[in-house]
């Protein structure tokens, strides 16, 4: 993960990485977990996935149940590694190092496109640009899935401060005790709507309370 993004973000997912699927174990998202594994495999049935920033291969391993081929790529070797040990189809599945903002040349013949609790990391200025790759990267009527979190008080670590800008900031905290500063924002159904508006030719929004799940075609 690198690009714009900080390089605050890639030393903090490097030093989380083997604490990262820890998120995963929160009592009051499971329900909603269960059907985001159950959804993604369906959305990507058959067909040849690029995933951007695919951290830990969670995300991976389910939606390899039912694509046809994935080609899963990250900036952060730490978080490869543990991907790369997940119960994958070598054959269909293949991780790769390389920037999220630059995916074009890593998937040849790729016609779906998958970032799961990537855009929460993308600046408000870079959101344009970054699909704007992704689109090149792809062909057109290609199906993209951006899957996210929603800010739900009591949940969410609390937002630390917000910039000039309007991105909003978290202060996460490692179990060695160590700090970090991280981008994470939470885009409203509007603004997730007029950002994909110039490359999605259809696009709808799905909502749980935890999480948010947009599904478009590139134009």
């Amino acid at each position: 993960m690198t690009g714009t993004v900080t390089p605050q973000l890639e030393t903090y997912y490097a030093k989380r990485a083997r604490e990262y699927e820890r998120i995963y174990a929160k009592a009051e998202r499971q329900e909603e977990l269960a059907w985001l594994r159950g959804r993604l495999p369906q959305l990507f049935a058959g067909r040849h996935v690029l995933e951007i920033a695919c951290g830990t291969g969670y995300w991976t391993q389910y939606i390899a149940q039912a694509a046809a081929s994935i080609t899963a790529c990250d900036i952060n070797e730490a978080v490869l590694e543990i991907a790369r040990e997940k119960p994958v189809g070598r054959t269909r599945v293949t991780f790769v190092k390389a920037d999220a903002f630059a995916p074009g040349g890593v998937c040849q013949g790729c016609d779906a496109a998958f970032a799961g609790f990537w855009w929460s990391h993308v600046r408000k200025s870079d959101q344009s640009r970054w699909l704007a790759g992704v689109a090149k990267a792809l062909p057109a009527g290609a199906l993209v899935a951006l899957l996210d979190n929603r800010y739900v008080e009591g949940s969410s670590t609390p937002i630390s401060r917000r910039d000039a800008e309007g991105n909003t900031y978290q202060v996460r905290e490692l179990l060695s005790g160590e700090t970090h500063e991280i981008l994470k924002n939470f885009p409203t159904a509007a603004e997730l709507a007029d950002t994909v508006r110039p490359f999605a030719a259809e696009a709808h929004l799905e909502e749980t309370h935890f999480y948010w799940l947009l599904v478009f075609r590139l134009r």
